[in-house]
């Protein structure tokens, strides 16, 4: 557990540790007003026993933290209904927290809730704690206690309202980041973005809390993704030396999936460096891959139809827009072919042929080939088998695609085709 963070929790206690509650009086204030007159301020905790008086405060005055402990245990052993008992688990905290004794500062926490279940202080050690311990349904349970708590807590004696509404919001942004990481852990990525980015907002430049913001955003289903690339290079700005480099590598990952390329990926650095939070008109384009009909236009720019793979005809005859289509079937109806494909199923008169890979896979045929005559028994191709083979495409459907070729002739090895595309995988775009 990190003593810093342990000291923040304690941090607003620190002004009561050394003040005493209120010496013993003969005469008990009224409880009330009188009739008419305004409330009176709420008055400090009286001991009435001048023993109990002197023990809690010669325990509390102690320098020595080990004298002091010594000495509020003994009091809470002796007067265990005492009026000061939260006041002195509080100090006990304290004592404990600066003598590192951590398993009886949680030890103080648990047995200040038992008198005082609302108590800020003890809620927030102990979500730290079971953070610490990875215990994540505990910690994210007293850091929602505490947060829900912390309106209603009371300021101490002698702290100024500016230095208390500090004390509060360090509070706050410790049970925050508690509460968003251990939902993080658990999978709760919504609650995980309110309460981090809330601890974020609180202090921005904590990468302990960035960093796992950014995952939030990132590993959601659906992922925030703009919020997500923010925060990522928020947090690669933040880091140092390896973590560094491993998070900044990671978001440019993220930023080239996500915008098609890394161009930008500097301006988003940049505009993470210089603020604290996504200025309002932060955004990040999004790359849309072309469709499949947007793709056959874009081939039929830079390759002739007689150039193209089996697997390029098949998406333009299947997806391309109507005269995309005719183009392609106009420069190959009727027009001899030579070309190799597996053979999924074969008989003397047809064989059933898989031109593109996606068929391949699949063991579907995408070509059916007439043969010009019987094929030879000797020569019969054989299932699951490349085949050399002419063919001329008479017919098409387009969904599912198959061709249909006729005049089929075998190719020997002294022949090799003389038009042989490429397998290509067929696009997946909508």
């Amino acid at each position: 557990m990190k003593m810093t963070l342990v000291a923040v929790v304690l941090a607003v206690a620190g002004t009561t540790f050394g003040q005493q509650p209120a010496a013993p009086a003969s005469t008990p204030a009224p409880a009330t007003a009188p009739q008419g007159q305004p409330a009176a301020a709420p008055q400090k905790k009286e001991i009435k026993d001048p023993a109990e008086y002197n023990a809690y405060v010669s325990a509390v005055q102690q320098a020595d933290q080990a004298a002091k402990i010594s000495g509020l245990e003994a009091f809470l052993v002796q007067y265990p209904n005492s009026v000061m008992k939260p006041d002195a688990l509080e100090i006990l905290m304290g004592a404990y927290q600066k003598t590192n004794n951590a398993a009886k500062m949680t030890d103080a926490a648990n047995r200040l809730l038992q008198v005082d279940p609302n108590n800020v202080r003890a809620l927030a050690l102990l979500a730290y704690g079971n953070r610490a311990a990875q215990k994540w349904p505990d910690a994210r349970q007293y850091a929602e206690r505490g947060l829900a708590a912390l309106p209603n807590m009371s300021k101490p004696d002698g702290v100024t309202d500016a230095d208390f509404q500090k004390q509060k919001g360090e509070l706050g942004a410790l049970l925050d980041s508690v509460a968003g990481f251990s939902a993080l852990q658990m999978k709760d990525n919504a609650t995980a973005e309110k309460d981090l980015l809330a601890s974020v907002t609180a202090n921005p430049n904590n990468l302990e809390d960035v960093y796992p913001l950014a995952l939030s955003y990132l590993t959601a289903n659906p992922p925030d993704t703009v919020n997500g690339l923010f925060f990522i290079a928020r947090a690669a700005n933040l880091a140092q030396g390896a973590g560094q480099t491993q998070i900044t590598n990671y978001g440019k990952s993220v930023y080239t999936k996500y915008h098609g390329s890394d161009q930008g990926w500097d301006d988003v650095l940049a505009a993470a460096k210089a603020n604290p939070l996504p200025p309002a008109n932060f955004t990040v384009q999004k790359y849309v891959p072309p469709t499949p009909a947007e793709q056959c236009a874009d081939l039929l720019k830079t390759k002739a139809p007689k150039d193209m793979s089996f697997a390029e005809w098949e998406l333009c005859l299947s997806k391309g827009k109507p005269e995309d289509s005719d183009k392609v079937w106009s420069a190959i109806k009727g027009v001899p072919l030579q070309m190799e494909a597996q053979v999924i199923s074969a008989s003397p008169e047809t064989v059933q042929l898989a031109g593109s890979s996606d068929d391949i896979d699949a063991k579907r045929a995408d070509i059916t080939l007439t043969m010009d005559g019987p094929i030879p028994a000797k020569l019969m191709p054989k299932e699951g088998g490349p085949l050399d083979f002419q063919g001329t495409p008479v017919s098409f459907t387009p969904d599912p695609f198959v061709m249909t070729m006729e005049k089929g002739a075998l190719l020997t090895k002294a022949g090799p085709p003389t038009h042989k595309p490429p397998v290509h995988r067929r696009s997946t775009g909508n």
